[in-house]
């Protein structure tokens, strides 16, 4: 059978001791191409700040495209999301639409917030984000509802809630993994351990060694993987999703990566150092993944490069769409902001 034919056929092409080996070779090309459209976004949205078309501020994911594809690339399109204030990843990962994200930044009606977020609390219900968060650990609670809510409807969605190790140390945190494991909910928990909650690392903040240690105070699975590494992302975040979908509750999955810029536009950078950052840089989670799928076959150099010029075209588009919406009317400033009673 050709690689063209156990595509056709849904037959996965990895080597079958590889994480990848779940995939079909399709579903891997997606996830690249999610990959390469996260770090184009950003640095099309790093851009437009630069530029003044942005206002506010804003926080880039850039090196941590693995962690956020991996998860969402094992999640139905009916499961659910809570997202962080550095969550355009996960915005893309659950297939948001760049075009209206910019329209959302540049505070157009036509963004997924009728302009009213901005950067740091965009939500699609349509796609199962139920939004992200400007408040560190604010999403935590969030899906802990929503698992409930899917619960007591005996429905078998899952709920992904995202967090940085920065909320590992706040109250919600402790909260949320109680009542879910109290309660048996399906809700994972994934921890995007980049080392620094703003400025502070977790050496200085943090107790334990591993974050995803703290699950055994709930009795749960705790679990930490390369967060740079696509497969071992994809699969600890299947088995968790798996696990939550069955009825058995929560899992703790511990994603170790880091950001390749700073906390927000304003951070000078000046508690981390440059051999740091070079060095992390050299472990940039979409050329490794790119390097695996070619040893393993599953790629070619010139789809690869066919597929970084495809996220930079529908970048370009979508800042190009977001200038042309129209702004909203002043005289609607305060409309959209509450619900209808």
């Amino acid at each position: 059978m050709d690689a063209a034919a156990a595509e056709a056929a849904g037959a996965t092409l990895a080597a079958s001791s590889s994480p990848l080996a779940r995939f079909t070779r399709a579903g891997l090309h997606d996830a690249l191409a999610r990959m390469h459209l996260i770090r184009k976004f950003e640095e099309g949205a790093e851009q437009t700040y630069m530029r003044g078309l942005v206002h506010g501020t804003m926080h880039l994911s850039i090196g941590q495209e693995a962690s956020a594809v991996g998860v969402c690339a094992v999640l139905r399109p009916d499961d659910y999301i809570t997202s962080t204030h550095r969550g355009h990843g996960h915005c893309i990962g659950k297939g948001a639409d760049p075009k209206l994200m910019f329209a959302e930044f540049f505070g157009k009606d036509a963004g997924y917030c009728r302009g009213r977020g901005g950067s740091m609390h965009i939500a699609d219900v349509a796609s199962g984000n139920l939004g992200a968060n400007g408040i560190v650990g604010g999403g935590l609670p969030i899906a802990v509802g929503a698992a409930l809510a899917l619960r007591q409807r005996k429905q078998d969605q899952v709920v992904v809630c995202f967090f940085g190790d920065g909320a590992n140390n706040e109250g919600a945190f402790h909260e949320s993994l109680n009542m879910a494991a109290i309660w048996d909910l399906p809700v994972v928990f994934v921890c995007e351990n980049n080392h620094y909650g703003m400025s502070m690392s977790t050496e200085r903040s943090t107790a334990v060694s591993r974050i995803a240690q703290r699950a055994l105070a709930y009795d749960i699975p705790g679990v930490t993987v390369d967060g740079n590494d696509f497969g071992d992302v994809a699969q600890a975040a299947r088995d968790a999703v798996s696990r939550a979908r069955t009825g058995d509750g929560p899992t703790l999955l511990e994603c170790v990566t880091y950001r390749h810029r700073g906390h927000s536009k304003s951070d000078r950078n000046r508690y981390r150092t440059k051999e740091e950052i070079e060095a992390w840089i050299a472990r940039d989670p979409i050329s490794r993944f790119e390097q695996e799928l070619l040893e393993q076959g599953l790629i070619e150099r010139v789809e690869i490069d066919e597929i970084a010029a495809a996220a930079e075209r529908e970048i370009q588009a979508a800042i190009e769409f977001a200038h042309a919406c129209p702004a909203p009317d002043p005289a609607t400033l305060t409309d959209f902001v509450y619900a209808e009673g």
